[in-house]
């Protein structure tokens, strides 16, 4: 029988093996949806990826009778380090054909990095940074994946599991079928909230007009989720790089900005319509023919996912969700939006997820991260 072998990316065509194995892993998944094979290309370049100025990584793909059937990276994040007091070995793009010997030398790779390192745990699937994909899919494989989630088949978790790794975070996800009417209290209660604290939603004519509330959005999230014990703030750099990505497919009608007398920004809402179909038939390029299919799907669809939602600390028990939801009730239902689905959420903020309470959100997905001490290994 062939044996594994595991061999570090070190080439162009190396990392084209790696980035494009899980296109040929999930040729006909109906479910997977592939990234973009050239932002694919850009995280691994310190010109492109400004977290590489502050980690350090390693790729490595999976031989067997010379083909490629696996792969995995292991990052060491110095600023979580230095910023949280947290020293462990991230491993993420982990994929692997259902063979334990496979997974099993994967995840050595990642246990041997640490020990190089004098790191104890490692911790993953994850990326560089919290808005990066992370969290190994454990419920939901029936399911289609969204522009941001990590797909993979229902045996990498066993796999995992059976080389002794553990339940590190949880995420949650959230389907929601949008009601054809707004509930009367989300009616009744955002134009109190609106009143009472002089709050207004903003009504962009234009894409560069929301350009000017891009870092305050940021910064918001920042204030948002830094009670959760495993956030680091987004730097400036960060900013630019994610600004770049994904303000091409944003639509105006899908950002909600509400505002202070003052013109502050106190809450955000950023929704776009669902890609995942045009990733797949596009095959995670946007030329020649991809554009089209990007066209297409914003232009008519009848889904919508959540991808970043920010509430000022000081407004998040005065009921600013209600008028969130009022504006985004009224957008969803004129471009016939009939389906909403959130991003990841981790399970223990519960502040989010009641959020979505009073649309009969059904929990189909859920994710984690697996760690290992590899002291006891």
């Amino acid at each position: 029988m062939s044996k594994v072998s595991i061999l570090e990316v070190k080439t162009a065509a190396q990392l084209k093996q790696f980035v494009r194995f899980p296109m040929d892993l999930y040729k006909n998944n109906p479910y997977y949806v592939p990234s973009f094979i050239k932002d694919e290309f850009k995280i691994w370049d310190k010109k492109e990826n400004p977290a590489l100025q502050y980690s350090k990584a390693r790729q490595y793909i999976a031989l067997k009778d010379n083909k490629v059937v696996g792969r995995i990276a292991v990052i060491i994040n110095h600023k979580e380090e230095q910023e949280l007091g947290i020293r462990k070995v991230r491993f993420g793009w982990i994929d692997f054909i259902d063979d334990k010997e496979v997974s099993e030398a994967l995840v050595q790779k990642a246990i041997d990095y640490a020990r190089e390192n004098s790191i104890d745990k490692i911790e993953g699937p994850m990326g560089f940074t919290n808005l990066d994909k992370a969290g190994m899919l454990t419920m939901g494989f029936d399911k289609l994946a969204t522009m941001i989630g990590i797909y993979n088949h229902a045996y990498y978790p066993k796999h995992l599991e059976e080389l002794g790794l553990t339940k590190e975070k949880e995420w949650v996800e959230y389907e929601m079928n949008f009601p054809k009417v707004l509930p009367e209290k989300v009616e009744k209660f955002s134009g109190l909230i609106a009143q009472k604290y002089k709050l207004k939603v903003l009504n962009f004519k234009s894409k560069q007009e929301i350009l000017p509330f891009v870092e305050p959005m940021f910064k918001l999230l920042d204030e948002t989720y830094k009670h959760l014990s495993t956030y680091t703030p987004i730097s400036d750099e960060q900013i630019k790089t994610y600004k770049e990505k994904y303000f091409p497919f944003i639509d105006k009608n899908y950002v909600i900005c509400v505002v202070d007398e003052n013109n502050e920004l106190v809450s955000f809402a950023i929704t776009m319509p669902s890609y995942s179909k045009a990733l797949q038939k596009s095959k995670g390029k946007l030329f020649p023919f991809g554009w089209w299919h990007f066209l297409q799907a914003g232009k008519k669809n009848d889904r919508a996912n959540f991808y970043l939602i920010g509430i000022h600390p000081e407004y998040q028990r005065r009921g600013v969700t209600a008028i969130i939801f009022k504006e985004i009730f009224v957008r969803f239902t004129s471009m016939g939006i009939d389906f909403a689905e959130t991003n990841p959420e981790l399970e223990e903020n519960k502040s989010v997820q009641v959020l979505w309470q009073d649309y009969n959100p059904v929990n189909h997905k859920r994710r984690r991260t697996y760690s290992l001490n590899i002291n006891d290994k």
